[in-house]
């Protein structure tokens, strides 16, 4: 029976994610979500079950409402960069979830590195 679309996609979030468990326990996590229309980046800390920052292409703010390209996911990871620096927080292990690590995905984690993030 061939898996569909959702199941590979589930099966890729699951395999990132245990990976990242075995790796770093109680470690920092960047968690990255892409719809078809937003981005956004949530920083966890797993520990405590705790939101440390978080940036969306929804937040005004940033002014790129509405735009799904490349210079919002640019945005959204300096954004987040800068609220990591505020939190104290330079280490995270990078969770893209079950989406490649292409595209606005990539630009993202990029504009995170350069904002001071390591991972």
């Amino acid at each position: 029976m061939a898996n569909s679309k959702r199941d590979l996609f589930v099966k890729r979030r699951l395999r990132v994610r245990n990976k990242l468990r075995k790796r770093n326990p109680g470690g920092m996590r960047l968690s990255v979500h892409r719809s078809n229309k937003n981005i956004s980046v949530q920083l966890i800390d797993d520990v405590n079950g705790v939101t440390v920052a978080s940036a969306s292409s929804l937040e005004k703010s940033l002014g790129v409402v509405g735009k799904n390209n490349i210079e919002a996911a640019t945005k959204v990871g300096a954004a987040i960069a800068e609220r990591a620096k505020k939190a104290k927080v330079t280490e995270c292990y990078f969770d893209r979830g079950g989406f490649l690590f292409h595209g606005k995905v990539k630009a993202l984690a990029d504009a995170a590195r350069e904002g001071g993030m390591k991972f």
